[in-house]
């Protein structure tokens, strides 16, 4: 569906009488008082942390995102003090939880509020979506849970729930199954406690009625399940198809002169823009690690450099690729830097390394670098020759 599609209201598949909904809403309602976690987001009605909440939680898991978000309301309590913060601050705090651009839609979207709404989000589906990284389901759950609007939700737990409830042959791959997943849970909406039921649904896929080995007899609606009295809930929702992830194999190199580290800033308009990392690049078929890394140093900063021993191998799997990270110790021989295809570069001590975002992989890294006496065990107090 695109950003600003309406939902429709009819539904083509066979529903429950009205009757029979009106139950299944007060089965799970009554269910989710008794039985919801105790998340940090849930104490209050606050849009703004509501809508944090939910850019967080996206494709990672809540244990995670529990100190995040405690850490980020702490830095940034208010859309005009996330607004106001320099994009830098605002990167680190999002250190570790990926898919970068999710922050910078964050600081996008707060002084986007600022500036058009006097720092209030705004409560109707057209303005909200205006708000950069805001799509139909963030939508819906802010508008649902802060401002109680009739507005529904679906995330990959309530397609689940919804697919199994009513044994619908949908998984959302399409355009055409994510509209009837839609449609199907704007029908079921209360008129009442509305972002109560839309965060039910969320909380029953995400701790019951679960991918695999569904916990059938603590479901509040086994009796109105169709998969669960049919005994077929592993039938639903049919398996999308995968696309084998992409193997890429990548050389990155430690440069040291006189205790510092050089370090560089990745182009803002690309993949983890704005990111500092060390300096590499992809190998090339045929091509050994090391060699890769003198050709990429030599491309990318104009400068040679003499490999002097190999520190860590680094396996990191992001959404379509797998991407094995071999990482040396470099000592820089000649040239003179220039480094034509980042923002900015630096030499930078050790000790201060953490004080820069980096992708997950170069966290890593750094990790190893300022380890106590990380010099001192490897008498790498390299100067250029």
């Amino acid at each position: 569906m695109s950003k600003r599609q309406t939902l429709s209201k009819p539904l083509t598949a066979p529903l429950p009488d009205s009757k029979k909904i009106t139950q299944l809403q007060t089965s799970l309602l009554n269910w989710y008082q008794a039985q919801k976690r105790e998340l940090p987001w849930r104490k209050s009605k606050n849009p703004y942390r509501i809508w944090v909440s939910e850019i967080m939680l996206q494709q990672t898991q809540v244990k995670t995102v529990i100190p995040y978000f405690q850490r980020w309301i702490k830095s940034f309590p208010s859309i005009r003090k996330l607004a106001e913060a320099p994009i830098e601050d605002v990167l680190k705090h999002w250190e570790g939880l990926g898919y970068y651009s999710r922050a910078r839609n964050l600081h996008k979207g707060a002084q986007l509020v600022v500036e058009q709404y006097n720092g209030k989000v705004p409560d109707t589906r057209e303005d909200i979506l205006e708000i950069p990284g805001i799509g139909l389901y963030t939508a819906g759950a802010i508008l649902s849970i802060a401002f109680e609007k009739r507005a529904p939700v679906l995330d990959g737990n309530v397609k689940r729930v919804l697919s199994r409830l009513f044994c619908l042959n949908e998984n959302g791959s399409t355009s055409r199954s994510e509209k009837k997943l839609w449609d199907l849970a704007e029908t079921i909406l209360p008129e009442e406690q509305i972002g109560d039921f839309n965060q039910a649904l969320m909380e029953l896929g995400a701790t019951v009625c679960l991918p695999q080995n569904p916990m059938c007899l603590l479901c509040p609606l086994q009796s109105h399940c169709r998969a669960n009295l049919e005994k077929r809930q592993q039938e639903f929702p049919p398996p999308k198809k995968r696309t084998a992830a992409k193997k890429i194999e990548v050389s990155a190199a430690v440069i040291l002169k006189n205790g510092k580290a050089y370090i560089q800033q990745r182009l803002q308009k690309g993949l983890m823009g704005g990111l500092w990392e060390f300096p590499g690049g992809k190998i090339e078929k045929g091509e050994t690690p090391e060699a890769c890394l003198v050709r990429e140093v030599q491309e990318e900063l104009g400068v040679a450099i003499e490999i002097k021993d190999k520190l860590l191998t680094i396996k990191h799997s992001y959404t379509q690729f797998r991407v094995t990270l071999h990482v040396f110790l470099c000592q820089w021989t000649e040239g003179r830097i220039r480094a034509t295809q980042c923002e900015q570069w630096r030499w930078v001590a050790l000790k201060k390394l953490p004080e820069f975002t980096y992708p997950a992989a170069n966290v890593k890294i750094v990790n190893l670098l300022t380890k106590t006496d990380f010099l001192k065990t490897r008498n790498l107090h390299l100067k250029p020759k």
